[in-house]
């Protein structure tokens, strides 16, 4: 029979010391007492480990897992905001110590999901379970031993974690990727070589003078929807624990106001804000009368409003997460084209007269599109899509309060210039900043304002950039694999992959928000550590999903967003 405990912080101490990290399971956050008094403790306690991972089971609004960066690097808070049976069966992670509390009158439907995240060894304390509950956690192999504590004992094999056996990585690409894997990879004690074609960070995509951040709804709440909030709810705390957008970063956390197409399309969004709750500060729907006065122009369907959203400049993102990484960080500009091998276990930069320029056991692609030009990633469905930015000159709009959008973006202006774009032109290669694409630029700023006289006589200015695109418009975080797998792969495990070599690839046009998240899901992947996302969400994202055999064939050039989605264009 289990015994009821009430666990405190102290008690754990004795469980933890002598691990490199640890893993604590609560299934009830509550107000985040317990994980304040286990954090003191873990600070205080000489002899702790040198990671502890605390995962609590949270309320289920706004839905999802929400991974929250702590001021220390090696304390990792993640909340997981749904139902207890259903987080436990989406997370992926193995729990050192599991705290239940909280769960009367839920059954005993969490048990089975619950012992899949215990090993040989993992504590359990129990407070508050019912006869039925107590039972089933026996069945399932959490038993006292002589001492009275609850261990998990299983006859099913365990493979122990995975722990990197050197932690020394390459990067290749500077932009908001790539950025973000080296600083995720460095504050977890790794020494990173980044490997950048050209003189300085951030001189592709991730070179406008704005880009956007938002969240993503949708009446459904479907996978591009959960995993953009989540992303866009990591990078919000990210880039405050940076510096912050405003001081630190370039930019301006304003709000971001996403006006309704047409009637049709805001009773669509009406319904969303009825089916979703969200909390004011996430997202508020605004009826035309409201939108219209906080605009200062008529907003005749309504809109959106994302209070925390806004506007950042990418390279000054990259600027920062670089300089956090601090001496871990050897950075190679100016490299020019690059091509891999890999060699004795390592995988080696080669530059363009065939002189290694960095060796290391792991390499990550965060090259964008350009990834495609190496053998190993050639097969990758990847795109380029032109997108190019109007420059406009203050006084010749409005001033802003918000960052304003619908099938376009215009950001209030910041050093007498506004931005204002970008198109979205498949299957166009053309670099050059040009008129028609500016004409098309100023014709939806002018439709976003209602005002056909708006910015006469713009010159013509701006900025050229290339998205690279997957087909389902998701970004790829994970391990890449071999290109032709034997037989006919069903899931993601069963498909051989390239020993060392991931990708984070394909952000589209949500660089900002993207780029956080998914070097955290690397970062957490390498080192075997419970991941920030739910199962079904990290796998959305896995390299290899285009490679099932039940996947369907994808088209780049005919795909098209969904009406949900369409926004997509507009970062």
């Amino acid at each position: 029979m289990l015994l009821p405990h009430r666990v405190t912080a102290a008690e754990l101490a004795p469980h933890w010391r002598g691990r490199e990290r640890f893993v604590i399971l609560d299934s009830a956050w509550g107000g985040g007492e317990r994980f304040r008094a286990v954090a003191a403790a873990w600070r205080a306690d000489a002899q702790r480990p040198g990671r502890l991972h605390y995962i609590a089971i949270a309320d289920t609004a706004p839905p999802g897992f929400r991974r929250i960066p702590q001021p220390d690097d090696n304390l990792t808070l993640d909340l997981l905001h749904a139902p207890i049976a259903l987080a436990l069966t989406q997370l992926e992670a193995r729990a050192d110590a599991i705290i239940l509390h909280g769960l009367a009158g839920l059954g005993d439907g969490f048990v089975r999901p619950l012992s899949k995240l215990a090993a040989p060894g993992t504590v359990l304390f129990a407070e508050g379970l019912d006869h039925q509950q107590q039972a089933a956690l026996a069945k399932a192999g959490f038993g006292a031993d002589a001492a009275g504590t609850s261990i998990f004992a299983s006859r099913k094999p365990f493979a122990p974690p995975t722990v990197p056996a050197e932690r020394r990585a390459i990067v290749v690409g500077a932009g908001l990727a790539g950025s973000a894997a080296c600083e995720r990879l460095c504050a977890r004690g790794w020494q990173v070589t980044l490997v950048e074609r050209h003189a300085q960070p951030a001189m592709e995509a991730s070179g406008n003078l704005a880009g956007i951040f938002m969240p993503l709804l949708s009446r459904d709440d479907n996978i591009p929807t959960r995993l953009t909030r989540a992303a866009y709810l990591y990078a919000l705390d990210y880039w405050e624990k940076l510096g912050g957008i405003g001081r630190a970063i370039a930019g301006d956390a304003c709000g971001v106001m996403q006006l309704a197409r047409d009637a049709g399309h805001a009773r669509v969004q009406r319904s969303i804000a009825q089916l979703q709750p969200y909390p004011a500060d996430f997202a508020r729907w605004l009826e035309a009368d409201q939108a219209s006065a906080m605009l200062g122009s008529p907003a005749p369907d309504g809109a959106w409003l994302f209070p925390r959203g806004g506007w950042a400049r990418p390279a000054s993102v990259c600027a920062a997460m670089l300089a956090a990484c601090g001496d871990r960080l050897n950075a190679i500009f100016g490299a020019g084209s690059v091509g891999i091998e890999r060699h004795d276990g390592q995988w080696r930069v080669v530059g363009s007269s065939g002189g290694v320029i960095a060796q290391a056991p792991v390499l990550v692609l965060a090259n964008g599109s350009s990834a495609t030009e190496i053998p190993e990633a050639a097969t990758l469905p990847l795109a380029k899509v032109r997108g190019q930015v109007s420059h406009l000159d203050e006084g010749t709009l409005p001033a802003l309060p918000f960052v304003l959008c619908r099938e376009a973006y215009l950001t209030p202006a910041s050093n007498g210039v506004h931005s204002a774009g970008a198109t979205y032109d498949l299957g166009d290669a053309d670099p050059q900043v040009r008129q028609s694409s500016h004409d098309e630029n100023l014709a939806k700023v002018r439709s976003l304002l209602a005002d056909p006289g708006a910015a006469p006589d713009a010159p013509l200015r701006g900025r050229t950039g290339f998205r690279c695109v997957a087909p389902d418009r998701l970004p790829l975080a994970g391990a890449l694999a071999e290109a032709t797998p034997t037989g006919r792969a069903e899931r993601l495990r069963d498909l051989p992959r390239h020993p060392g070599l991931y990708g984070l690839l394909g952000y589209a046009s949500r660089g900002l928000i993207w780029a956080p998240l998914a070097a955290e899901l690397l970062a957490a992947q390498l080192e075997g550590e419970p991941v920030p996302l739910e199962r079904p969400l990290a796998e959305a994202l896995d390299p290899a999903r285009f490679m099932l055999g039940r996947a369907r064939k994808h088209d780049i050039v005919a795909a098209t967003p969904s009406r949900d989605i369409a926004n997509e264009r507009n970062a």
